[in-house]
């Protein structure tokens, strides 16, 4: 439970801004106020680590660019076809920068990296091929299936990264308990 809220609060940071700007619209705000809070929210997350002298992480970027991107795009053309199409464009570029080794180290505690970084690293490559995935639903779903696409936008995207981040958390702490009570064996049978 430790690492799932250790994880839990830096994720829904980074993706603050989107998940307010997606709030608000499948809430019913209209395309304007939820595309003004959720770039408002990004820049504030963004210029709140500046302030602090903290490194602004990937994701955060991202999620900033994300929002002012398709803030300006979505005001500019008004065209529905685009809204739905964009987190495609989204997903793509977040499974992109997921590829980098090491990315989800922020996500755990630093004592815990010599005894499950590999199995986080793994677990990117994982979340890459997750955001794909998304990528190619989303497209096919806006372009085929229009009138499904406010149901699968409301629903896939969190409830697959819900699904994979908790299953994440359980590999990670079964894999970790297994190689703690390994090296307390081994310490057993050999002293130093």
């Amino acid at each position: 439970m430790k690492t799932l809220l250790y994880a839990l609060g830096p994720m829904l940071f980074d993706s603050l801004g989107v998940l307010v700007f997606a709030v608000l619209l499948v809430a019913g705000a209209g395309i304007f106020p939820a595309t003004i809070a959720g770039t408002v929210v990004a820049l504030g997350v963004v210029g709140y680590e500046l302030a602090r002298g903290h490194r602004v992480a990937a994701l955060q970027w991202i999620s900033l660019a994300s929002v002012l991107f398709t803030a300006a795009a979505t005001l500019l053309t008004g065209d529905p076809r685009f809204v739905m199409a964009k987190p495609t464009v989204v997903y793509l570029i977040v499974g992109t920068v997921m590829l980098r080794q090491g990315w989800l180290n922020r996500y755990i505690p630093p004592e815990q990296m010599a005894l499950v970084g590999d199995v986080m690293d793994r677990f990117g490559m994982i979340w890459a091929a997750l955001m794909f995935a998304s990528a190619g639903l989303n497209l096919v779903i806006a372009l085929f299936f229009t009138q499904w696409w406010p149901l699968f936008i409301g629903v896939f995207p969190l409830a697959s990264k819900f699904g994979l981040f908790a299953i994440h958390i359980a590999v990670v702490h079964f894999i970790g308990q297994a190689r703690l009570r390994r090296r307390a064996a081994v310490s057993v049978v050999t002293p130093s």
